[in-house]
Formats: C-alpha cells, structure tokens, sequence
C-alpha cells in the first residue's frame, strides 16, 4: 500500500523511515524542533544486520566510505590485562554520527524536513495516513500514547574526541566505573566514560563543564592503562560531553492507532551494547516493509510492532544488564571471570 506520512524528529530512525517510505513511494513530511542537523558527533557501530539496512535504503555506500572496519573488542582490567575478547567473529564498521545522518539525509527533497519545528503531541498534528513517532528517548508522543516515561539508569556518560588512531575496540572495567575507546576516523579516536551517579560530585551544566571535567575524568581514572593514560592526556581544550543516562521500559506495544514508535521513542537503552543505532535502522526498515506489504495501515502497524517489539524490548533488558556489569562496585573479580568464560562463545 502508498499513502501519506507524518514523521517526527529528524534523528537516525526518522530519516531512515522518511528515506525508506519515499522510497517506497509514499508522500512523507519530517517535522524536527531543531534548526538542523547536528554539525558534530561521536561514532557509532553499525553491525551487519545494520548494514543491510542501510544498503536497503540506498546508503550503503556513502557510510562504507565514511567508516572504518573493526573485528572484535577488547574487555580490559585497568592495568591492560584482559578480561575478555567480545565479537572477535564479527566485524562492525564505526561511523561518524554526522556520516550516518548525512548519508540518511542528504539527498531528501528540499523542504521534506521542516525545521524549527517543535510537537507537544498528536492534537497539534496535521493529518497523515501514519505519523511515526522518531522524536527521541524523551517522546511527547509515546507519552500521549499512555506508554512508560523514561527510568534512570544511575549512572552518568562522558564522551569526546581526540587526536590520533584509536588502536582498536577496548572497554576498560574498573569497580563501580568504565572507559571505553573506538576509532571515530583513521586519525581521531571517540572516546567514553561510565560512572554511577552516586560517586560523582555536583557537575553543573554541560556548557560550563570545561577544565573541570578533564581534572574531573584526570582524577577518577589516574593510574589505569597507558592507553586510557594517552586519551586523559589529550583531554585539555577538548569537548566533553556528559548527560545523565536514563532507558524506556519495555513497552506493551510499538504502536498507538496509526502511530508507530521507532528508534529511542520505542527502545532507548543504556549505550553499552552499542546497538542503538543499528536498532533504529532495523525499525525503520521493517516499518517500510510492513507498510508495503499489509493490505491496510492497521494492518502494517500490527506487522511492524510483531517484527520489531520482542527484539527491541530485549535489548533494553540486555543494555540495563551490561550498563550494571560494566559500572559493578562490588563482586568484580566474580563480573570478570563470568565474562571471561562467556567470551569463549561470543
């Protein structure tokens, strides 16, 4: 079937699904509160399966060239020794945000994104056949749906960017924190750290974070692995993004009457597995499918939530679970022996 398409927020899932039911031959409008699309970013791991979808879409290409191939990572004690290698079968390509979304994006007809462009809920919308609900972990309209607001995750995420190769996948697991590295580009290395909020002082606003985070970050990882040492190094006059982390709760249904819930708005979940991404493109693709395929909305929306719910609410569970292992405060020698013998099947 064809019809019309309202999506809101221009984010990963919403230009994907926008891309896909143009595609598909459906009349599409996006509508997104910011002025633009972000002019930065962090990277992001796109999996096979992610990867498929992006060829589906006709975008294949721009993130192949845009990204770099790593097989494996790397778990590690803060004195480098390992605990495990996750993945080690498995290759994964990490994109720059701005790649992705410009590779989602670039080619969308001029005037399709109306920018500027804020949505308090599905009253204030003009009519489609489908509105798609891409509007992030905080969704005014999976709240108008009557679905379950965002919970904490007590812990707090750091991340940036510095220079010089990232030298591989490590994520390094200490007692009650974590610091991961990954390549962002063959000269630039995308860094993060995970602390329970608990163990952190008052940090103020991001914008006045500054000096202080990098003495901050300097402090609470003094002492661990000489490359972690050479990231903390490189910190000052560098960027540093912090934000609170919170996921959605599993929900009962990806679908409200003829709205569809993609990406963080049905799934947003703790960045350890770093799968969010990848998550948001497997929605968009199954949505595009479903629609094509059903004989009526109701019954592609019913298609999408029975393709896509299981498996997005299952990797919820898994994040929160991995986001707890990875910032452990007690029982850690136990957390690294049963990663240790789980990794022989990963």
């Amino acid at each position: 079937m064809r019809g019309s398409a309202l999506i809101v927020g221009a984010g990963i899932a919403g230009t994907a699904a926008a891309r896909g039911l143009l595609r598909a031959g459906w009349s599409v409008q996006v509508l997104e509160r910011g002025a633009n699309l972000p002019g930065s970013g962090t990277a992001l791991a796109m999996w096979p399966e992610a990867l498929r979808a992006l060829e589906s879409l006709g975008a294949g290409d721009a993130v192949l060239a845009g990204s770099m191939e790593e097989r494996g990572a790397r778990i590690l004690k803060p004195d480098g020794s390992k605990i495990a290698t996750m993945g080690r079968n498995r290759t994964a390509r990490f994109v720059p945000r701005t790649v992705l979304l410009d590779a989602l994006s670039g080619d969308l007809p001029d005037g399709l994104i109306q920018w500027n462009t804020p949505v308090n809920g599905p009253a204030s919308l003009p009519h489609a056949d489908v509105v798609v609900a891409a509007d992030g972990i905080s969704s005014r309209l999976r709240t108008a749906c009557n679905a379950a607001p965002p919970r904490t995750l007590r812990t707090v995420a750091f991340r940036g960017v510095v220079a010089g190769p990232a030298g591989g996948v490590t994520e390094t697991w200490g007692r009650g924190r974590l610091f991961g590295i990954t390549p962002l580009d063959a000269i630039s290395t995308n860094w993060f750290a995970c602390l329970r909020s608990a163990d952190l002082p008052p940090l103020g606003s991001p914008e006045a974070f500054g000096a202080q985070g990098t003495d901050l970050l300097r402090s609470l990882y003094r002492g661990w692995h000489p490359d972690v040492a050479r990231v903390l190094g490189k910190l000052d006059g560098s960027p540093i993004d912090y934000r609170e982390l919170f996921d959605v709760p599993p929900l009962r249904s990806y679908v409200s009457g003829n709205v569809a819930l993609l990406g963080d708005a049905a799934h947003a979940m703790a960045p350890n597995l770093g799968r969010g991404a990848c998550e948001a493109l497997l929605d968009a693709v199954a949505l595009v499918d479903a629609l094509s395929s059903a004989p009526g909305v109701a019954a592609g929306l019913q298609r999408y939530d029975s393709s896509r719910r299981r498996r997005g609410n299952a990797m919820v569970r898994a994040a929160r679970l991995l986001n707890r292992l990875g910032t452990a405060e007690h029982f850690t020698g136990l957390r690294n022996l049963a990663m240790s013998a789980g990794s022989r099947f990963a």
